[in-house]
């Protein structure tokens, strides 16, 4: 989704392609690297997602890689406000890790708001195993709302950082 389409965009179809709404990165590879599948919008506005945790996140034998496990709650309850109609980044996230998160299973993830004030939604998520619903690891998130011409302002600081620095945007690419 390019940074125009913010405005107006309808966050609650997801990426018809996947079923899932996708991120810059994962929008041009056409699928969610980090596994999840089909989310759903819950009446009560909280995500619901089965995923996958594939032997490319691998830690540990046959477990997640913690990372994953981190990346994972930031795209699940980042996607709460999103899915919502609310653009928004992640100020603070806090990952409890229940249990090893076992590689190429069944996986479930929902999450859901637990708070709001007028710039941040406050966000709790949870990852079970599919199978038996036990509960392998839980988020709380801090969502920091934003309007569409957050990346835009984000692009201009970043020029002035490359003029103190005599860095050419161009030149990282």
């Amino acid at each position: 989704m390019s940074d125009q389409t913010w405005a107006g965009a309808d966050f609650s179809s997801g990426s018809p392609e996947a079923g899932v709404y996708l991120c810059r990165a994962c929008e041009r590879r056409g699928d969610c690297r980090l596994g999840l599948g089909r989310e759903e919008l819950q009446a009560d506005g909280s995500v619901e997602t089965t995923l996958l945790c594939t032997a490319e996140h691998e830690g540990g034998p046959g477990v997640a890689h913690g990372g994953w496990t981190a990346a994972m709650f930031d795209e699940v309850t980042g996607h709460v406000p999103l899915l919502n109609g609310q653009l928004s980044v992640t100020g603070t996230m806090r990952v409890t890790y229940v249990k090893p998160v076992p590689i190429e299973r069944a996986l479930h993830a929902r999450a859901w708001v637990t708070g709001k004030d007028q710039k941040r939604w406050y966000v709790q998520g949870e990852l079970t195993l599919a199978s038996t619903g036990a509960v392998l690891g839980r988020a709380e998130a801090v969502m920091v709302l934003r309007d569409e011409a957050h990346f835009e302002r984000h692009r201009s600081w970043l020029a002035e950082q490359d003029g103190l620095t005599g860095t050419a945007t161009d030149d990282a690419r």
